[in-house]
């Protein structure tokens, strides 16, 4: 790697940390990406697979889980930029399932307790996470509606919705909102109805939509809502360990195998992306970029300023939604994370970007200059942060010159 950011002996120590995390139960490998200036630099370490036979490939196509939020705002603000779509104005011309929504009186409540909403859901309230639907973080079954989401195949999860878009959105219409709109930050399911909102103000589908608009201008070969037959063989396999008992299970088949060898009923705009490293770093040279990759604009450098700006009022954020301590050290823009404190190595504020449930990791720290990327193949088991992310980060800011 160019020295030009990085201190040499110093990048050696982080390379050394990932290569004893390959090869750990249920992560056989996994693959690094960083960039600094004009230094750039992407490692493969460990197996495609647990058996070992076939080494990770640098270029290797994971499932980006939650990575792929930040990208969907994007597109949201190029159709906020070409006045397809306007902030504040109510969903509703495009999603009639959501008018006149009804609002449950408190979590606790039946789905029959409700009042009117306030007003109508807006693009802002999709893209803050603040329509009023979420996932709750409480034990299953505690609260009648989150029993009701479970039962639709709303709930946040490892398996993504297997429903088509208006079938989602009329299983959303059958619910009650958990809070009224703008009032507070629920974590996941904006992200879902925000790509049904895309694909139905573009006229298209999200994925078409964001090849024309993103992935092709940006020259992301290889990220989609699935994987050609031609690129199967590198698509790694995915690993789930069971955080009580150790076991290990497959919980996504390699190659022509995988869930995501074919076209999904539902793309997923919450989780549902897949792409390499090398794709990853172009997305985020374009944020880094303030909207420009490369000579080519796909967005105004305003329109980054307002996704990576803190949306999220102390009221909206309330500690038992989400994981302990997240907004003691974090706020949320349009679609992505936002450093506040340095709590961590690595935790600059200003910093922004966000992790997925499958292993992956995407941050564009525009104090340090620095982009980073990390792909395994081990998905989250709900136990704090992954080690091998932790590690990581502090290996590559700690390798900063």
């Amino acid at each position: 790697m160019s020295e030009v950011g990085f201190v040499a002996d110093r990048l050696a120590v982080m390379n050394d940390m990932m290569a004893r995390h390959s090869g750990a139960p249920g992560l056989p490998g996994l693959v690094t990406a960083m960039s600094r200036g004009a230094a750039s630099d992407i490692q493969a370490y460990g197996a495609m697979t647990a058996d070992g036979d076939v080494p990770m490939q640098s270029d290797a196509i994971f499932r980006i889980a939650s990575v792929s939020k930040p990208i969907v705002a994007v597109a949201a603000m190029m159709l906020v930029e070409d006045g397809t779509l306007r902030l504040d104005d109510p969903v509703d011309t495009f999603l009639p399932e959501l008018t006149n929504r009804q609002v449950l009186r408190t979590l606790e409540s039946d789905l029959s307790e409700t009042v009117p909403a306030v007003r109508p859901i807006s693009l802002r309230d999709l893209l803050t996470l603040t329509p009023g639907y979420g996932a709750i973080f409480a034990m299953p079954g505690l609260y009648p509606i989150q029993k009701a989401m479970d039962d639709a195949g709303l709930s946040a999860g490892a398996d993504l919705p297997a429903m088509s878009p208006d079938e989602m959105l009329q299983r959303y219409a059958d619910l009650p909102l958990i809070a009224q709109p703008g009032t507070r930050w629920l974590y996941n399911n904006g992200s879902d109805i925000l790509g049904i909102l895309l694909a139905r103000a573009s006229d298209s589908t999200l994925g078409d939509l964001l090849q024309e608009r993103i992935f092709g201008p940006l020259g992301m070969v290889d990220s989609g809502f699935h994987v050609p037959d031609g690129k199967l063989d590198r698509l790694p396999a995915m690993y789930y360990q069971d955080p009580v008992s150790g076991d290990v299970i497959e919980f996504d088949a390699a190659g022509d195998q995988s869930r995501f060898a074919t076209q999904p009923v539902f793309e997923s705009g919450a989780g549902g992306l897949v792409s390499t490293a090398a794709d990853l770093l172009a997305f985020g040279e374009m944020l880094r970029g303030n909207g420009t990759r490369e000579d080519v604009r796909i967005l105004s450098r305003p329109s980054i300023a307002l996704m990576t700006t803190n949306q999220i009022a102390p009221e909206q954020a309330r500690p038992e939604d989400f994981f302990p301590g997240f907004w003691e050290s974090h706020g949320w823009g349009f679609g992505l994370g936002i450093d506040t404190a340095r709590r961590e190595l690595f935790t600059t504020p200003g910093r922004f970007g966000w992790d997925g449930g499958y292993g992956t990791s995407f941050y564009v720290d525009p104090v340090e200059d620095v982009i980073g990327v990390l792909l395994t193949q081990q998905a989250w088991n709900g136990i704090g942060l992954p080690a091998v992310l932790l590690d990581f980060w502090n290996g590559l800011y700690q390798a900063l010159a």
